[in-house]
């Protein structure tokens, strides 16, 4: 199997990567961090694809030297908070928007053209998506995006299956600088066995930690002045 796995110098996605690779894939690792990748470059079975996933002329520029893939995962992400929406920041939403979203389309105009015929698509989306929640504007903005885009996939591809991944809290280097509690965080080695489990099963949808997400799930069906009033309640 070949494996293509972007946003793979950290977190989930390097967890990913290592694990992959152990497995026996040919893991094509991306990313923007030279250094990282270069260390990923040490492990058996990984090879290294340096690009920023905002610019679709560098991404094509450079996988033009891999022609096909069994999988591809796009898990490149980045998050940042809107601290005060009574003067929002558009910039703020803007970069978030840009990484989050925008360049999954310019990795999908790249590489969806070499999955092979039978291959698997993922997504790597978040449980943020399940309701609104406090100061998430930009960030629940873009995963919704996402997932939409994930689903819409599912209806349109004949010849390749679609996964859509919706996390809950992973102890990464991205979600270190939250000031916020995480409950039932998870670290990123066991959010990539997780997505290994459901990804081997050609899942629809990967959730997880499954009582976290599901709790989260059942509080949809709550009238939404109601869930506003208790989203409100989260920020005091």
């Amino acid at each position: 199997m070949i494996t293509l796995i972007t946003g793979a110098t950290s977190g989930i996605g390097e967890q990913l990567a290592i694990k992959y690779a152990e497995q026996g894939d040919t893991v094509i690792a991306c990313g923007r961090n030279r250094e990282k990748l270069a260390e990923l470059a040490q492990h058996k079975n990984i090879q290294i694809c340096q690009f920023d996933a905002t610019s679709l002329d560098d991404i094509k520029q450079s996988t033009i030297g891999f022609t096909q893939f069994d999988r591809v995962i796009l898990n490149a992400g980045n998050c940042e908070y809107v601290d005060d929406a009574r003067n929002f920041d558009s910039a703020l939403f803007e970069r978030v928007i840009t990484v989050n979203l925008l360049a999954m389309g310019y990795c999908l105009e790249a590489l969806l053209p070499k999955i092979n015929a039978g291959g698997q698509l993922v997504l790597v989306s978040s449980s943020v998506t399940y309701l609104p929640l406090p100061r998430s504007e930009a960030y629940g903005a873009s995963k919704s995006g996402v997932s939409y885009l994930a689903k819409s996939l599912a209806v349109d591809l004949s010849d390749v299956d679609v996964t859509l991944v919706h996390p809950g809290f992973v102890k990464t280097p991205l979600t270190n600088k939250n000031d916020f509690p995480m409950p039932m965080a998870v670290t990123a080695k066991e959010a990539a066995d997780y997505m290994i489990k459901g990804i081997g099963k050609r899942r629809k949808e990967v959730h997880f930690p499954y009582r976290f997400t599901l709790i989260l799930k059942a509080l949809r069906i709550l009238p939404l002045p109601l869930w506003l009033k208790i989203a409100k309640g989260l920020t005091r």
